[in-house]
């Protein structure tokens, strides 16, 4: 437990803190879910528009901190190149 009065705000914040946080990453987490479904359909438009918005998430967790840049990129990078591939397969 905080023994001062600064340590106890410091607390309160990393609770505010974590609980957006967990609320960012969940979001994360689904909008890379849908993409990858999206990914199995044969519907072109769909899976475009759901990688776009899982890119658009995690780019916006990268900045707001919850992810680091690197791991961000590399996930929409992932995402890219799934895509690209079920693309070939379909054509």
């Amino acid at each position: 437990m905080a023994n001062t009065k600064s340590a106890e705000k410091r607390h309160r914040q990393s609770l505010k803190r974590r609980a957006r946080n967990l609320t960012v990453r969940g979001d994360v987490k689904t909008a890379v879910k849908s993409a990858r479904e999206a990914l199995g359909t044969k519907d072109g438009a769909k899976m475009t528009d759901a990688i776009k918005s899982a890119a658009k998430a995690l780019d916006k967790a990268a900045s707001k901190g919850v992810l680091h840049k690197r791991t961000a990129s590399r996930r929409i990078s992932r995402l890219a190149r799934a895509a690209s591939k079920a693309t070939r397969a379909q054509a």
